[in-house]
Order: structure tokens, then sequence, then C-alpha cells
């Protein structure tokens, strides 16, 4: 089954100096990590508008997340979807445009009119604002929507408020999914992202003691150091090579079966595939959590054990299939 990671139709602008003029662009701005239900119906409310009004869809986002810049020294932000991740996946929400704005200390530092005249006007031209009651811009976040409803009334943009239910549901979502994963409640996770969670990384050489077990390993390189990894353990997988689907299970530990090997690695074992893909870039869809990450006598019970891995893994996946036939999807 073949499944392409990246569509084509979303036009990707990275950085303002390219971004042209958009056709009565509707547009909504911010980090969106996880793109998960809640920023999914923000999104439906861009292609409404836009379609009565024959415009385009623009959603802007920074990169790299204001937090990084802001508080350079906090290493406790944990990214659900890293920029590549992020881009990937809006392509499968009919946005026709996604701009990425290079976040830094001086773009923190403009003031609320600048926000505005400088940076939305001048570089966004848009006919409608999609915004949160309690969205914050500018120097010292002076900037709200009340301020935005002032420029409103000059006539530069419409504006649409986005309820406080509704963002209440995001940051609650937002939290709900960063917990899931920590607690390898990974069906949980993806229920409320409304599609499985995902890492994008590349094939690297590992130490390849996973082929004299009769089980080979991609070992796999998240290189975004703030992407979330979920608990050590072994979890059912697919995972997507070349653009085509595979089945597989995903290994994250420190192998503590292994003498002297105790840093933390991500190996997946791809079912029914015996490729060299070295250098390939590769996403992996977790399915479900299997078991802990435990250590064994020897190397002859950790095989019997990963023959159990699989079986379950597989019953996972058969599972997973079984409920996408039953849901339509």
């Amino acid at each position: 089954m073949k499944n392409t990671i990246f569509a084509t139709k979303m036009k990707v602008y990275r950085g303002l100096d390219n971004v042209p003029r958009f056709n009565n662009p509707v547009i909504t701005i911010g980090s969106f990590d996880g793109l998960h239900l809640g920023h999914q119906q923000i999104f439906q409310k861009l292609r409404d508008i836009a379609t009565d009004i024959s415009g385009e869809t623009v959603v802007v986002t920074f990169d790299p997340h204001p937090r990084q810049i802001i508080y350079p020294r906090d290493k406790t932000l944990q990214l659900i979807t890293s920029l590549d991740e992020k881009i990937a996946l809006l392509h499968n929400f009919d946005i026709d445009n996604l701009v990425i704005v290079p976040f830094s200390i001086e773009f923190s530092q403009i003031s609320a009119d600048e926000y505005i005249e400088k940076f939305l006007v001048e570089k966004f031209a848009p006919h409608t604002i999609v915004i949160g009651y309690d969205h914050k811009f500018g120097l010292n976040r002076v900037g709200d929507i009340n301020y935005l409803r002032w420029f409103e009334k000059k006539g530069y943009f419409k504006v649409e408020e986005i309820s406080k239910h509704e963002i209440d549901a995001i940051t609650i979502s937002s939290t709900k999914i960063r917990n899931a994963l920590s607690n390898k409640e990974i069906t949980k996770a993806n229920k409320l992202l409304g599609y499985p969670f995902n890492m994008i990384g590349k094939v690297i050489v590992g130490q390849k003691i996973g082929k004299t077990l009769g089980y080979p390993t991609a070992n796999i390189l998240i290189e975004s150091n703030h992407k979330l990894i979920p608990p050590y353990g072994i979890y059912a997988v697919n995972i997507f090579v070349k653009n085509i689907k595979y089945q597989g299970m995903l290994y994250i530990g420190d192998r503590p079966s292994m003498i002297n090997l105790n840093d933390r690695t991500i190996e997946v074992n791809i079912f029914k595939f015996d490729e060299e893909i070295y250098g390939e870039t590769v996403k992996i869809e977790m399915v479900r959590y299997i078991r802990d990450d435990i250590k064994f006598s020897d190397l002859e019970q950790l095989k019997e054990q990963l023959a159990i891995d699989k079986k379950n893994s597989l019953l996972a996946l058969s599972d997973q299939l079984s409920d996408s036939k039953i849901s339509g999807s």
C-alpha cells in the first residue's frame, strides 16, 4: 500500500521575503504544536470563510518555537510535532499556504502597532484574521483581540474570534496529549490528535545486533532536540519508507541486556522488509504500546521475547486496521 508522506498542493514559504500577494487571504497565526483536533477545527473555520469569499487559507507559524528564543535556558520544552512533521501534517488539512516566520529576539521586540501594520498588513494584507480571544502580540504582549478590533474598525481587515470555550479545549488537548504520550497511552493520544502520533527521522548505521538475533532494525535519528519521545519500551508501529507503508515494532531504550551499550536508541524492526535504507528519511506512526524495556539474562531469552513482541504488534496493527474499516477511514 503506497502512502505519500509529503503531498504537493500546499505551498510552503520559509521566511517573509518571498511571500506573494495572496487572494483574499484568511489567516491564522500560532505555534500549532500537535495539529490536533482543536487546531483542525480552526483550519476548518479558515476553509469555510475562504470558500465564502473565494479566498486563500494561510497558516502562519514560527520557527524556532518562541519559547526557545525567549527562554533559551529552559530545557523542558517538548514538542509533539517538529517543524518537518508539522509541514507534512498540514498537507493533509487542505490548507493553501503555510508561512514559516523566523522567530527572533528582534521580532519579539516589535510593538503591537508594528506587528499589525508592518507584519500582518504589509506582509499578508489579510481579508480576515482568525484568532483566539486571548491572543497576545507585540512588545510586552500589549496587543490583544481588542487591539485587532480597533484596526478592524479602521478597515484594515476583518477579525473572526475563536471563543473562550474553543481555546480552553485546545489548551487542554495539548496537555492531555503530552501526558498521554508520557504515560505510554498511545491510543488515547492518537484519539486526541485525530491521527497517529508520528516521528520523522533519518536511518543511520547502528550496532547491527538485531540482525544477529533475526530481527534486523533500522536505527532512527530524530534531529529535533525538542521532539517529544515517548518512554522506553516496545511499540507497534506503521513505518513509511520511500512513500510505502509497512508494519513493524519500534524499540526505544538504552539496551539494558547489552554490555557497554547504555545510550538511548530508537530502532524499528520492519516486517517483511530487507532493503538497505541508510540515509533515508522515514516516518513512524505509533499505534500501540506493547511492553516496557526490560533486562534479559541472555540474548536467547531476548530473542524469545522478540518473537512474542512481534506477535503482539501484529495483533495491535490488525486491530487498528479493523477499527479503520469500521469507521470508514
